[in-house]
């Protein structure tokens, strides 16, 4: 059989009818930026999170970006400022620091969650550090109520890059309503995803929103009076619509998520494949997680990739390469963060979506069984 990584194409047409009729509401109003359609989203991303204000824009970086330049533009932090980040991420976490100017800090990930290890971003904190951005990797929350304390005793902003958690909490608290601001992307693949490229930063504070909502809208506030030297970061109308249609079934797509992760978690038991939740684990435990992705880690990865692609099973890598050794990065090449060059060589993604089936779950679980190392 054949199983593949993530089918858009089957997610999608599970709403597909409530998506045309969106899309061509949308279409017949005529009126296709900045409209009713995105208030309405704003306002349910905003209770969805359990946040006060919900600011659509272009994309997930945009999201950060925008974020960490109001913070500049208030005059909360300044040029050369310390922002501190996990090494273990994305780079897309890291472009919008240095996109501001700011200076990224990278700290080793905790062994465990691959998330930001409140010790060692403690140990990171010097005078010039202004703000942490803390990393929701792979669906689950970070060390929130950890990194706020630390935040509040050291006077630090705090922004969640949420890109990959939708609905993930802690205490009931959802991710987007623990940092002084979070970003979300909707991209297509996320938990909660557009037909293209979107995000949104959600907050509770009104002069920080103001702000944001301004920079991605030229610098203007008001039509052809522009406070700032902008940008044009925008979520449009139709793209607000499907992500309205899409929330309404964020839940139970979550729930089916967790559901695969805890077979997979109970039924996987190959001893060379380690996995991000134990065997004993309850659905009711996994509060943080909402498994945007399912992550092995194995030292084996090739031949492991290489005998699920055989089988049929679809696997990806999240991610080959860290930030710090990138071309992009090079001044940050020669530093050394051995856990997280550990994790970017082992780490493999497993299939996990709302519309797998038993079977294909049972699959992905035999096949990792009957791997080998010979």
């Amino acid at each position: 059989m054949s199983v593949r990584f993530l089918d858009l194409q089957a997610i999608n047409k599970e709403y597909r009818e409530e998506m045309i009729e969106a899309a061509v509401r949308v279409i017949d109003s005529g009126w296709y930026i900045q409209g009713s359609e995105l208030s309405n989203f704003e306002e349910g991303f905003a209770v969805y999170c359990g946040s006060k204000y919900c600011i659509g824009v272009a994309n997930g970086l945009d999201a950060l970006t925008l974020t960490l330049r109001a913070w500049k533009e208030l005059g909360r932090i300044e040029e050369g400022d310390e922002v501190i980040v996990p090494a273990n991420t994305y780079i897309a976490s890291i472009l919008a620091i240095t996109e501001n100017r700011l200076k990224p800090v990278l700290v080793e990930p905790d062994q465990k969650s691959y998330n930001l290890c409140p010790l060692k971003t403690a140990a990171a904190i010097t005078p010039n550090t202004k703000a942490i951005v803390a990393v929701h990797l792979y669906g689950q929350l970070a060390p929130m109520p950890e990194i706020m304390a630390l935040a509040e005793q050291h006077n630090l902003l705090v922004l969640e890059d949420a890109a990959q958690a939708h609905g993930a909490s802690i205490a009931g608290r959802k991710a987007g309503n623990w940092g002084h601001a979070a970003g979300f992307s909707f991209y297509p693949g996320k938990n909660l995803g557009a037909l293209g490229d979107a995000g949104a930063v959600t907050t509770d504070d009104a002069e920080l929103a103001q702000t944001i909502r301004a920079l991605g809208n030229y610098g203007s506030h008001k039509k052809y009076e522009n406070l700032y030297q902008g940008v044009n970061s925008r979520l449009d109308e139709i793209q607000a619509a499907l992500l309205t249609v899409k929330l309404k079934h964020l839940d139970a797509d979550t729930a089916h998520r967790k559901a695969i992760a805890l077979t997979y978690a109970q039924g996987i038991n190959n001893p060379v494949i380690a996995q991000p939740i134990s065997s004993g684990s309850s659905l009711a435990s996994l509060e943080s997680h909402v498994f945007h992705l399912y992550v092995i880690r194995t030292q084996q990865r090739q031949a492991l990739q290489e005998h699920l692609s055989t089988a049929g099973i679809q696997t990806l890598i999240h991610y080959p390469v860290p930030p710090h050794q990138q071309r992009a990065y090079q001044e940050l090449n020669a530093q050394s963060y051995p856990l997280t060059e550990a994790i970017h060589r082992e780490v493999l993604s497993l299939p996990i979506s709302p519309v797998m089936t038993d079977e294909d779950v049972s699959a992905v679980i035999h096949v990792c069984n009957t791997f080998s190392t010979g």
